[in-house]
């Protein structure tokens, strides 16, 4: 065999070193299926892999829509941080969420590795839009934190479908380099840039960039806001972070309504 070949069929056989970590994604699962009080968990597929979820019905007679929540880099769909706050309490204002596994790297991964899960983060997002399209809702909202902010960015940049309305970005990150700030400048959608004014490097040394990233698309409807005090995560800020949300994606709820 040529050594040409044996490469080739070693590439096949060999998995790719930057892929999600399916194994850590199952232990995530496992960890938090049997705790879950709001909500209901489910399995979702993308591309031939299975991931988990957790849908919660909205607590009103009126349905404003769906939030599609994601999570920030090695966590899960329930994270205590962000995510945990926000995908129960939103029901509680008429929307559906549905808070989904990201890709995740293995425990001791360099960043680098994060970053080249980003595009495996696309199919994962359809899927869940896909789910609210059987439900019949077609007013969606993407509610994302940290490096799932940045998944969401590229999501859309790369032509998101009509049934997305709107995009709250928690704790974004993005650097030149990378392309994150190429891609907001293809955003015109309805767009929320929440940060903490103690928020991680990469979030704050990228305000003024992300803002004229805006600019240069035509945004119209993006809304750059820093909550005082609040950390990456927004410990002790949790209530703040849910009546910030809530609030700006009931306004952007009505104006999908009057499209």
């Amino acid at each position: 065999m040529g050594r040409k070949v044996f490469l080739l069929l070693l590439a096949l056989v060999m998995p790719l070193a930057d892929a999600s970590d399916l194994a850590r994604e199952q232990r995530l699962a496992a960890e938090i299926e049997e705790t879950i009080l709001v909500g209901e968990g489910l399995r979702l597929q993308a591309g031939g892999v299975e991931f988990f979820a957790i849908h919660a019905l909205a607590e009103t007679d009126a349905v404003r829509g769906g939030v599609i929540l994601l999570h920030g880099r090695g966590a899960h769909p329930d994270w205590p941080d962000v995510i945990h706050p926000l995908r129960s309490q939103l029901p509680a204002g008429g929307w559906e969420t549905l808070s989904i596994q990201l890709p995740v790297a293995a425990v001791d991964a360099p960043d680098h590795a994060y970053r080249e899960l980003i595009p495996e983060a696309g199919p994962r997002i359809q899927a869940a839009v896909d789910f609210f399209r059987q439900r019949k809702l077609d007013r969606l909202v993407l509610v994302a934190h940290s490096l799932g902010s940045r998944m969401a960015v590229d999501y859309l940049a790369g032509g998101g479908p009509p049934e997305v309305k709107a995009l709250v970005a928690i704790g974004l990150p993005v650097a030149g380099r990378e392309g994150g700030y190429a891609a907001l400048e293809k955003l015109t959608l309805p767009l929320l840039d929440l940060y903490g004014s103690r928020d991680i490097a990469p979030v704050l040394h990228g305000v003024k960039a992300r803002a004229e990233a805006a600019r240069k698309a035509g945004n119209r409807d993006y809304l750059q806001f820093e909550v005082p005090g609040a950390d990456h995560f927004f410990r002790g800020l949790e209530q703040e972070l849910v009546s910030r949300v809530q609030g700006w994606i009931r306004k952007a709820g009505a104006a999908m309504a009057a499209r």
